[in-house]
C-alpha cells in the first residue's frame, strides 16, 4: 500500500497508484485527478460536511415514531456525506418476540440488496473479459438456451428485461432454492413468456442465480458462489459482516424474518420467513439471500460512489459504474408494479433501471429515493425492509436495514418519506 504524503489518510494500492498515474497523464491541462479520503466508521459532526444535525434527529424521531406504532419493529440506519458518516443509529427492536433491542452491529437479511452484490460480481467478470453485457447466457450455460431463450444475454437478466418468469420455476423444492444449479437446471427448462428485452418485469428471487452461475462456471478455481463473493468482493471491501448464506460466525447476531404486515401483496409472508429455516453456511441465493450490518452496506455503497474504488481497493472501473447506475430500461414501465397500481392507485411511470440498480429518474411518483433526490441517484432495494441509495449530486450515501417486515407498497413509501428527511438535513 502507499500512502500520500499530503493526504495522510488516503492508502492506496501499487496498482491503483499506476492508474490514477495513466489518468492524470491522459488528463493533463484538463482537470485534476480526485483524490478520495480514506473511508471510515467514526462518526463526524454534521456540520463539518454541511449538514444539519436538528434535521438528522427529526430522521431518529420520525423512525421511534414508526417503531412505537408498529408500523414495523427497529431498524439500524446510517448517513453518510463527501464520505464522512455523520450518523449510524440503531432504534426499536430487532427481535420483538424475545425483546431483543436493536443493536450496531446487527446482522440483517439484506433481501434484494444482494442483487446489487451479485451484479457488481458479474460485471466484475464482464471487466476481465469472461463475456459481455449483451453476451447471450447459453454461451456460457448450454441448457439454457431453449424454449424461446437463445437470446437471452446477461444485460436482460439484469435489467430485469429477460421475458422470464418471475416467479418460482415451476416444480423448484422451496428447500433447494439457495442450490443456484439446481435453480439453473429448472428455469433451463422453463419458456419465455415475452421477448428478451421488450418488457420489463422485475424477477425477484430466481434470475440472478442464472448470472451467478455463469461467474461460477467460468472460475478457474472452481470456487462455489459464495466464496468467489467473499474473496473477490466482501474481503477487498472489508465487509467482514457480509456473507451469501448464513456462516456460523454471524448466526448469533442475526435479526429473524419477520413479515409485521401481513396484508396480501406482492411477497407472500411465509415464503419471505423461510429464510430463517433455509439459510445456513452453503445456502446460495444470489437475488435475497445476503446477510449484512449497516456499515457494510454502506462501504459498499461508498464504493459505488467513489466510482467502483474503496481505500485502494478498485472493484470496478468509473465507467463501469457509470453503465450500471445509468438508465437501461428507457420509458418502459416496471410490470411488477402493476400490483400496486391497483391496489394502491399508483401511476404509471418508467422503470428507471440501470443493471440492476434502481434509479431516481424523472417526475413525482412513489420512489424509494425519495421526490427530492436528483435523477441520477441510484439504490438497492429489499424486500419490505432493506435499502440503500447514493444521491451524487449532493455526494449523500444512506442505508437503513429495518426488522418486521412491510408490505411493499406502504415500504416504499416509508423509505420516500424518511429518504426526503435525510436530503432536508443537507444545508449548503
Amino acid at each position: 500500500m502507499v500512502v500520500l504524503k499530503d493526504h495522510p489518510n488516503v492508502r492506496l494500492s501499487s496498482e491503483e497508484v499506476a492508474r490514477r498515474v495513466v489518468n492524470a497523464v491522459e488528463n493533463e491541462g484538463k482537470e485534476a485527478v480526485m483524490i478520495e479520503e480514506e473511508f471510515t466508521t467514526e462518526l463526524v459532526d454534521p456540520g463539518e460536511v454541511s449538514m444539519d444535525e436538528g434535521r438528522l434527529q427529526r430522521l431518529k424521531k420520525a423512525v421511534e415514531e414508526d417503531t412505537e406504532k408498529g408500523t414495523y419493529d427497529g431498524a439500524v440506519f446510517a448517513v453518510a456525506r463527501h464520505g464522512k458518516v455523520v450518523m449510524h443509529e440503531a432504534v426499536g427492536k430487532t427481535d420483538l418476540e424475545k425483546g431483543r433491542q436493536a443493536a450496531l452491529d446487527d446482522v440483517f437479511f439484506v433481501m434484494s440488496l444482494t442483487k446489487k452484490l451479485t451484479a457488481v460480481r458479474v460485471l466484475m467478470d464482464v471487466e476481465r473479459g469472461k463475456f459481455d453485457l449483451d453476451t447471450p447466457v447459453c454461451e456460457v450455460i448450454p441448457e439454457f438456451g431453449c424454449k424461446g431463450k437463445q437470446n437471452v444475454t446477461v444485460r436482460h437478466v439484469l435489467t430485469h428485461t429477460s421475458g422470464l418468469n418471475t416467479e418460482l420455476p415451476y416444480g423448484v423444492p422451496v428447500d433447494q432454492l439457495g442450490n443456484i444449479e439446481t435453480v439453473v437446471s429448472f428455469m433451463s427448462n422453463e419458456r419465455v413468456l415475452a421477448r428478451p428485452g421488450t418488457v420489463v418485469s422485475y424477477n425477484p428471487i430466481c434470475a440472478h442465480s442464472i448470472v451467478a452461475t455463469m461467474v461460477t462456471r467460468l472460475d478457474e478455481a472452481g470456487r462455489p458462489f459464495r466464496q468467489i463473493m467473499r474473496e473477490d468482493l466482501f474481503e477487498p471491501l472489508g465487509m467482514a459482516d457480509t456473507a451469501v448464506g448464513l456462516p456460523d460466525r454471524l448466526r448469533d447476531r442475526v435479526v429473524p424474518v419477520v413479515v409485521r404486515d401481513r396484508t396480501p401483496g406482492l411477497f407472500e409472508p411465509l415464503l419471505l420467513e423461510a429464510l430463517n429455516f433455509l439459510a445456513n453456511e452453503e445456502t446460495e441465493l444470489p437475488a435475497g439471500g445476503g446477510l449484512s450490518t449497516a456499515m457494510d452496506i454502506m462501504r459498499f455503497a461508498e464504493m459505488m460512489r467513489r466510482g467502483g474504488e474503496l481505500n485502494g481497493a478498485r472493484i470496478l472501473s468509473e465507467e463501469m459504474v457509470r453503465e450500471a447506475t445509468s438508465n437501461q430500461t428507457g420509458d418502459m414501465i416496471n410490470r411488477l408494479w402493476d400490483y400496486a397500481r391497483e391496489m394502491y392507485g399508483w401511476p404509471d411511470f418508467p422503470a428507471y433501471l440501470g443493471l440492476t440498480f434502481f434509479l431516481r429518474g424523472e417526475g413525482e411518483f412513489p420512489t424509494p429515493l425519495g421526490l427530492k433526490a436528483s435523477p441520477g441517484s441510484f439504490a438497492g432495494l429489499g424486500a419490505g425492509s432493506t435499502m440503500f441509495w447514493v444521491e451524487p449530486e449532493r455526494d449523500l450515501t444512506y442505508v437503513f436495514l429495518s426488522a418486521g417486515l412491510m408490505e411493499e407498497g406502504p415500504s416504499v413509501e416509508r423509505h420516500q418519506r424518511l429518504s426526503d428527511m435525510v436530503i432536508d438535513a443537507v444545508v449548503d
